[in-house]
């Protein structure tokens, strides 16, 4: 399975599902009726099922890229998934065979163990510690930190800014 840059995009807005707005958590797959928002908007069915899966490999995706937990637990979305070879415009290329209720969820799980050996360390939780949206770090020098410039880059700075004021004030 070749993973481009729309699967990619995909995987960093589910586990970017979970912000933390005004001090608390949202889940923009919390209730029934978001989840099934998400889902359709992204090309799923938005069925119960698939909504459950969608969230546990969501929830296990961000505990591993966070280092909570080992990317073995993984595995169980990988249960029963194949991938079908076919020669198709003198090419070979892989067909998935999922389940359509846990579609969404092994292309994520699928895209995540591209990118750790294709782009390793790339995918990483914001460096605010008071954020838990995650980054895909596509610059060349691999240095990007934070989830945005504009809202958690600019108040780390601002931050550090006031604490080494506050220091030099205090000395």
């Amino acid at each position: 399975m070749v993973i481009d840059r729309n699967q990619e995009d995909l995987l960093l807005e589910l586990l970017n599902t979970t912000p933390v707005v005004a001090g608390s958590t949202r889940d923009a797959l919390g209730t029934p009726s978001e989840g099934r928002a998400w889902a359709r908007q992204h090309g799923g069915s938005g069925a119960s099922d698939e909504l459950s899966c969608l969230i546990a490999a969501r929830d296990a995706l961000q505990d591993v890229v966070r280092g909570e937990r080992e990317p073995a637990c993984l595995g169980e979305f990988l249960k029963g998934v194949n991938s079908i070879p076919d020669i198709a415009d003198g090419k070979l290329e892989w067909s998935l065979q999922v389940p359509a209720t846990r579609r969404m969820a092994v292309e994520s799980v699928l895209t995540w163990a591209s990118l750790q050996e294709t782009k390793p360390g790339r995918l990483r939780p914001c460096a605010n510690p008071q954020c838990q949206r995650f980054l895909l770090d596509r610059s060349k020098p691999n240095s990007a930190r934070w989830c945005s410039m504009a809202e958690c880059g600019n108040r780390m700075k601002a931050r550090r800014h006031y604490q080494r004021a506050k220091e030099a004030r205090n000395s």
